[in-house]
């Protein structure tokens, strides 16, 4: 249920600003829900890699691990909605370089 709920609000955030600045709002929306699974999965590979080659010794069903998994999601969506709000405001080619130096 709270993983309906996410996807719901992450969505939600995604489509008014795709709204704000007159582009297409589902595209935005399916992005922002896209980039939360991805980061989820990255996180798990990741783990699965460092566990795998004897780095870690991570129990990987453990239901603490899932519960990380979702902050690690909203970091990743937070990160891409600021990179896109700043990209979409600006209008301009050289926002990532404005944006590494601005974080």
């Amino acid at each position: 249920m709270l993983g309906l709920l996410l996807i719901y609000w992450i969505g939600k955030y995604f489509y008014q600003l795709a709204e704000k600045n007159d582009q297409n709002k589902w595209l935005f929306t399916i992005l922002g829900i896209g980039i939360y699974y991805i980061t989820q999965i990255a996180f798990g590979v990741i783990l699965a890699f460092l566990n795998e080659f004897g780095v870690t010794e991570i129990d990987l069903d453990s239901f603490a691990l899932n519960l990380l998994g979702i902050p690690l999601g909203l970091l990743g969506c937070y990160i891409f909605y600021d990179l896109i709000r700043e990209i979409l405001e600006k209008g301009c080619g050289r926002c990532y370089r404005s944006y590494t130096r601005y974080r």
